[in-house]
């Protein structure tokens, strides 16, 4: 028996931001097509603390993501990706932080891939905390960026997150902002990555055409979009039964009558048809899902135990 224990390094080592979002992609896919099992995650102490087990038929793998959650701490996610194959007694125990960053920016990249504009090259990203830069890495991944904005309320913390995405990103500008309705303005894509419980813009505030990803609110006491948004857009969500437990915005968005339950797309149905989005304005709304976790632990076992 065999016992993989993989960090942070070890995991950003292992799995570029392009093969995570190709395999992301593959598992929201493989989930339209009843390949898993997945029941919905187990919350405790309000989300502090979260258990997230999926079951892939095909390969007769599992993986199982315990983590805490305490955003007064650095790193705020800490926790283990276990990986098991029925067949064997080998097993991957991986970072969740590090898994969970990577594989909640691919998700973003899939539906952005599917949903922005084609000729999409501007980013406003609101939030520079612990999820932010892999939403960067995703979209420019998927979408070769020309210009990026990262909102903060903290100045020092968005000139930290350029600072740190700088290498990475030549040739993009890099600009910071404070006030987020005044950011979204003019640009094509924006990425919420907070942990606000009100919304983070206006409708009114977004151009035309543009296609919004919110990663950040996973309770629903937690809002980062507002109704008039969800109700102008069309709106992609990454799984029904988990979006309507634990999204703040489309529990609040239901209630208030800004849409209804037949106006959510899941994202694996429309990926495997092909169907991007539908108007100018397109949403996707992510708790994030552990078929996410397993598509990245699937990498990790593939690298590190054949």
């Amino acid at each position: 028996m065999t016992a993989i224990m993989l960090d942070e390094r070890d995991v950003r080592a292992a799995v570029t931001m392009p093969e995570a979002v190709a395999a992301v992609r593959q598992a929201f896919t493989d989930l339209a097509a009843g390949a898993f099992e997945m029941p919905v995650r187990t919350v405790l102490d309000d989300g502090r603390f979260l258990v997230m087990p999926v079951h892939h038929r095909p390969t007769s793998s599992a993986m199982i993501k315990t983590l805490s959650l305490n955003f007064d701490r650095t790193p705020a996610i800490g926790g283990t990706v276990v990986w098991s194959e029925l067949h064997s007694l080998d097993r991957v125990v991986a970072d969740a932080g590090a898994v969970t960053a990577l594989r909640t920016g691919a998700v973003v990249g899939a539906a952005t891939d599917l949903l922005a504009d084609p000729g999409a090259d501007e980013l406003v990203l609101i939030g520079a905390g612990g999820q932010a830069a892999d939403q960067v890495r995703a979209v420019h991944a998927v979408r070769p960026l020309r210009r990026l904005t990262v909102v903060a309320t903290a100045s020092e913390s968005a000139r930290a997150l350029v600072d740190r995405l700088r290498p990475e990103l030549d040739g993009v500008r890099l600009d910071t902002a404070s006030d987020a309705r005044a950011a979204v303005g003019g640009a094509p894509m924006v990425c919420c990555a907070t942990t606000s419980t009100a919304p983070l813009f206006a409708a009114d505030d977004l151009p035309e055409r543009v296609h919004v990803n919110a990663i950040g609110a996973f309770r629903p006491t937690m809002r980062e979009l507002p109704d008039g948004l969800l109700g102008g857009a069309d709106v992609v969500i990454d799984e029904r039964e988990a979006v309507l437990e634990e999204s703040g915005e489309v529990i609040h968005a239901l209630e208030s009558g800004a849409i209804t339950e037949a106006d959510l797309r899941e994202l694996g149905p429309a990926l495997a048809k092909g169907e991007g989005g539908r108007g100018p304005r397109t949403v996707f709304k992510s708790v994030g899902v552990a078929v996410q976790d397993w598509a990245i632990a699937h990498l990790l076992a593939e690298r590190v135990l054949r």
